[in-house]
């Protein structure tokens, strides 16, 4: 299995290449050459499997060049009950009738993003083992990668991360997961900005091929096929967990910012789990809802994208999106590449003509979500069910809700735990969500982070001055 990029133009490469580069060399992203194929058989032997055993027989779809032995023990290390709460990993939770969480935030930031993190920190340190080299990691964080990646990453040896954040854009106990590490390899970076500020200083200085190549730069975001590979796991794991026999059909609902998350999905729906629906739902920064109802992607300023109550999805340009739209061209990277260049010219494409493929084809459906929505929704399943959530769960719910059809379950991806936005808890309930006794004292704990202007010289200028060579 070798990787191309979207923009056609990167020699194919294996996935440990990949793995260590993040952005591709021409500033598209590492798709596989070909997808592999899921059978009725496969789907059927692998019900029973522990999670851990489950993701090494996905991944070892997707990574060729790491010894089956070796890939098993990474997949052990990362998937353990000890780091999850329990051997479940992943639970389903029946909501009501209609609803089912797939608990995917039982990990030690709680949040969905340790599901993919705690499998690239054990890659990580596998592969830079066996090159004797180093690496240093460079992220943009709405509020989860960033502290998903520090936790998975911390004391790793050969591997130092410089995590950027919008400074005062998250929730108080998403800022403290980050800030009070005190691990001399994470560095934590407030940038004066929103989110997709931080990303294109991410992009800037991972385009910059020579401060590339000499700082040994990588990546965590979602524009890593790594996070993408082990993301696609859970998907599986959740329809073989709603159904009793191949070809059944199951539709997910993700709670949508940067796209990569529901790209898993799209992923495994192409590799032919059965797959009935992908039901995209945003906030108030409604640039993919307005996408697949419209055929146009105008992505928005830092101006214009809202600070919302679900803040790990207030980003307008979703970095994880050049991969669908390279499926949807037909894998035409000169095509893409071409988008690419319009969008920064014009501020906007139009892809209208192929509206009829979203549903039809791809099984994409959308919904936004508001304020008010997020509140009435947290109440209404609390009420009805005994179930507290997060707001951006309660986005992926509330617009789940517009989707469901009878006879196939509609699985609700959890995106984080609610004790990481009790404001909004309390907004809803009138009452703030009790964090786990583990992390009762989070917030007094002393915080170590740099507040820098959206300038990317000075993020390149700390780079330099603090990586790991």
């Amino acid at each position: 299995m070798n990787y191309v990029s979207t923009r056609g133009g990167m020699t194919p490469q294996p996935f440990s290449d990949i793995l260590l580069e993040g952005l591709a060399p021409d500033g598209g992203l590492a798709v596989p050459q070909a997808l592999p194929k899921l059978t009725a058989a496969q789907l059927e032997a692998w019900r029973g499997l522990s999670y851990a055993d489950l993701a090494f027989e996905v991944l070892s779809l997707f990574i060729t060049d790491i010894p089956a032995d070796d890939l098993r023990r990474l997949t052990h290390a990362a998937y353990t009950a000890r780091i999850f709460g329990s051997e479940d990993i992943v639970p389903l939770r029946p909501l009501d009738g209609k609803l089912s969480l797939l608990g995917l935030s039982e990990g030690p930031t709680l949040a969905f993003k340790d599901m993919a993190m705690q499998f690239l920190g054990q890659a990580f340190e596998y592969v830079l083992a066996k090159r004797g080299t180093t690496l240093n990691i460079l992220g943009a964080t709405s509020g989860d990668t960033g502290s998903a990646a520090e936790y998975a990453l911390r004391g790793k040896k050969g591997i130092s991360v410089f995590m950027l954040s919008p400074h005062g854009r998250m929730s108080a106990f998403q800022r403290a997961q980050m800030y009070s590490l005190q691990d001399a390899n994470i560095h934590n970076i407030a940038v004066r900005g929103v989110f997709d500020d931080c990303q294109d200083i991410v992009k800037a200085l991972a385009g910059d091929l020579e401060f590339k190549a000499a700082c040994h730069l990588g990546a965590v975001n979602s524009i890593n096929w790594g996070r993408i590979a082990a993301q696609i796991v859970y998907y599986v794991h959740g329809w073989l967990r709603a159904t009793t026999q191949a070809g059944e059909q199951v539709s997910f609902a993700v709670p949508s910012g940067n796209f990569g998350n529901i790209l898993a999905g799209h992923i495994a729906r192409r590799m032919g789990l059965p797959i009935r629906r992908l039901v995209l739902a945003t906030n108030e920064n409604n640039v993919l809802e307005e996408f697949f109802r419209t055929g146009i992607y105008r992505p928005r300023s830092a101006q214009q994208t809202h600070a919302t109550s679900s803040p790990s999805m207030d980003i307008s340009r979703a970095s994880n999106f050049e991969r669908f739209i390279f499926d949807l061209v037909g894998a035409d990277g000169a095509r893409v590449k071409a988008l690419w260049s319009q969008l920064a010219a014009d501020g906007y494409f139009d892809l209208s003509g192929h509206l009829g493929e979203f549903a039809d084809k791809y099984g994409f459906v959308a919904g936004a979500s508001s304020h008010a929505d997020r509140l009435a929704t947290i109440r209404a399943t609390y009420d009805a069910c005994g179930v507290l959530i997060d707001p951006h769960t309660a986005d992926g719910v509330k617009v789940a809700r517009a989707f469901v059809e009878p006879g196939i379950p509609m699985l609700v991806l959890e995106t984080a735990l609610p004790a990481k936005f009790s404001e909004t808890i309390e907004a809803a309930l009138g009452r703030p969500a009790p964090p786990p006794a583990a992390l009762a004292g989070l917030e007094s704990l002393p915080q170590r982070v740099q507040v820098m202007d959206n300038d990317v010289e000075a993020v390149r200028r700390y780079v330099r001055e603090h990586a790991a060579l």
